[in-house]
């Protein structure tokens, strides 16, 4: 094996974030598209290091867009002598995050079948960097800006991991060129309707040639920068929650977070509507809330979704649910 310049620094990437454990089980998300397979190889070459057990995975969407590629990662499998696993969608919609949520799902199932830890995918510098875009563009706030972290818990025992997200989409091109990778160009990566696709196509290119040939490295290293302060922001909301919360989870300390920079009075409002099941609330309902910081007593917000609302009794937002009424 010839040690490339991105086989060192991967082992490093590894070492430094502790992504992977030596002997671990790592389940690898294979496309067939040139960053999958880089990272595949790159695992390959690093496993007699590392002692792992390695498995291929693939979803199959059914789209028509996706007929063929099946058959090629398995036969890459077989050729380079690694378990191979498959899922197949029976009907999802033709949509990113449908078929995102899809995939996730499928991959948690194979690795818990299989018995690996770690969900590996082939995630890059440029994709992190197109992500940060993207949900700019959506209006995200931090949260959203600071996704596509290098590791995340998916259940008790399984891990996703995401080990090159300090390498370009270029440098993987590069890599699976000079190890006459056998690349499946996905059609639906020129499928237009996705907006991922015009970012990377139109939008990013478009940048680098008018504002920063290394936009996509300073785009990462702001989505970096972004997700360890979240992290910090998110410890601080949730020591605060569990000193301004009551007992039975129906009430919150205004007093306490009225001395807290709004930053982290958001994030607690957040949390408290999370807890009474308004999945990712929106700004607009976190705004409504903070409102009653300095309310007077008996205020109280329009009926939200579920049919309930909060309301002010002296230094407490109160929970209500008006179906109970």
């Amino acid at each position: 094996m010839s040690w490339s310049q991105l086989h060192g620094r991967l082992h490093q990437t590894l070492r430094d974030k502790q992504l992977l454990q030596r002997g671990e089980g790592v389940l690898v998300a294979v496309s067939g598209g040139q960053d999958s397979l880089c990272l595949t190889k790159l695992l390959l070459d690093l496993q007699p290091k590392w002692e792992w057990k390695i498995a291929i995975a693939h979803c199959d969407h059914g789209w028509s867009s996706d007929e063929g590629i099946a058959d090629h990662v398995e036969k890459i499998a077989k050729e380079w002598g690694i378990n191979y696993a498959q899922k197949t969608a029976e009907k999802i919609k033709e949509t990113e995050a449908a078929a995102r949520k899809w995939r996730y799902e499928a991959l948690r199932e194979i690795a818990e079948t299989e018995g690996l830890e770690n969900i590996v995918t082939g995630h890059t510098l440029s994709d992190r960097a197109e992500t940060v875009l993207y949900n700019l563009i959506r209006g995200a706030g931090a949260d959203g800006i600071a996704t596509l972290t290098w590791e995340r818990q998916l259940t008790e025992k399984i891990r996703l991991v995401r080990p090159i997200l300090n390498i370009s989409r270029r440098e993987t091109g590069e890599f699976c060129q000079a190890y006459k990778l056998p690349i499946w160009e996905d059609a639906a990566n020129k499928n237009m309707r996705y907006a991922r696709n015009r970012i990377r196509q139109d939008l990013i290119p478009y940048l680098k040639e008018q504002f920063n040939p290394q936009v996509e490295k300073a785009l990462a290293q702001t989505g970096e920068i972004l997700r360890e302060e979240v992290e910090y922001l998110e410890n601080c909301a949730q020591e605060i929650l569990a000193i301004s919360i009551t007992e039975n989870k129906k009430g919150l300390n205004r007093g306490i977070l009225k001395k807290k920079p709004l930053a982290l009075g958001r994030r607690v409002v957040k949390k408290f509507l999370e807890i009474h099941g308004k999945k990712a609330p929106k700004f607009e309902e976190i705004e409504t809330v903070m409102q009653l910081m300095k309310a007077p007593n008996k205020s109280r917000t329009s009926s939200l979704s579920g049919g309930w609302h909060l309301e002010v009794e002296g230094e407490w937002i109160v929970f209500r649910d008006l179906k109970k009424k």
